[in-house]
């Protein structure tokens, strides 16, 4: 798996209360993109624990827990702490006891709480950390959302991928990212990219300088983040090369271990860069929806031939 999360960094997205202010959460992290609701070890079973995971408490353990005799409590208590989690959060806005509170303080370890149903939180958290989590790699190109198509531009630097993704924003179109593309395997089926930090929304146009995408184009110009569903590997025109008229054979690229479909296009003075990625991301939209124009062509051809003879 990639790196791990910054309990602070999880509280904040999570909007969780910090019941433990003393425990620092920038100190610590979560290293599983997998959550855990302690049930047998609160009844003193901790074989086969999986105590790298965040721990959740519901209200069928917090209820659990109140049966409990004090001396009791305290011990399970202790046992679950001293198995170092990297932190136990109560959700439905559920209040840990004093005992949990005061021992949680010496084993340095954070109670935080969360006022969504244990379910519900449970799916939000775990599909957040495996995004966080995911295996990530950086690479040169222009992310853009074309019709809801996240559409990857590649290419030599200096070809015209700013350009095009500059054209595409004035036509409605959303930057993801310019020149670096960060893709984060989410799924074996999903890639998903985004900006770094430091270049979110701003396109580099040479002879021109920096453009902030977002501040001229409105906030409907960007987006944080996108699938990748198509990659557009722009080329310098080489008269001796062949290339896909039709588009009956589908090309592939890989990321990651991921396929996704790539198209070679052909780059020359007079051809509209933005024209020709829209009309990609449209064709690609209609396969997936189950119409394919070059078999359709195809088709229209074998008929025609079976009519003359």
């Amino acid at each position: 798996m990639g790196h791990g999360v910054k309990l602070s960094e999880m509280a904040e997205k999570m909007q969780l209360k910090n019941l433990t202010p003393d425990v620092d959460l920038a100190e610590k992290e979560v290293t599983v993109p997998d959550v855990n609701r302690p049930a047998l070890q609160l009844a003193g079973y901790f074989d086969h624990f999986d105590s790298e995971r965040v721990q959740i408490i519901g209200y069928v353990e917090h209820t659990y827990l109140q049966t409990l005799e004090p001396e009791k409590k305290k011990e399970i208590y202790k046992e679950l702490l001293a198995c170092q989690v990297p932190c136990l959060i109560f959700s439905k806005d559920l209040y840990p006891d004093e005992d949990l509170l005061e021992l949680a303080k010496e084993a340095d370890i954070p109670i935080l709480s969360t006022r969504k149903m244990t379910s519900a939180f449970m799916a939000e958290l775990i599909r957040w950390l495996n995004v966080k989590m995911a295996p990530c790699i950086s690479i040169h190109g222009v992310l853009v959302d074309v019709y809801g198509v996240g559409v990857l531009i590649m290419g030599e630097s200096g070809i015209g991928k700013s350009e095009a993704a500059l054209e595409l924003i004035k036509r409605g179109h959303r930057l993801v990212t310019d020149d670096v593309v960060e893709i984060r395997k989410v799924s074996d089926e999903t890639l998903v990219g985004s900006a770094p930090d430091i270049t979110r929304h701003f396109i580099e146009l040479r002879g021109i300088g920096i453009v902030d995408v977002k501040s001229m184009f409105g906030v409907q110009s960007v987006r944080e983040t996108q699938n990748i569903d198509l990659v557009i590997t722009l080329e310098d025109w080489d008269r001796d090369k062949e290339y896909d008229r039709l588009g009956l054979e589908e090309n592939y690229t890989e990321f990651l271990g991921n396929r996704v479909v790539c198209h070679n296009i052909p780059i020359r003075p007079g051809r509209n860069l933005a024209i020709i990625v829209e009309s990609a991301a449209v064709n690609h939209r209609q396969k997936q929806m189950g119409y394919n124009a070059a078999q359709e062509l195809y088709k229209r051809v074998q008929e025609n031939l079976a009519k003359r003879n």
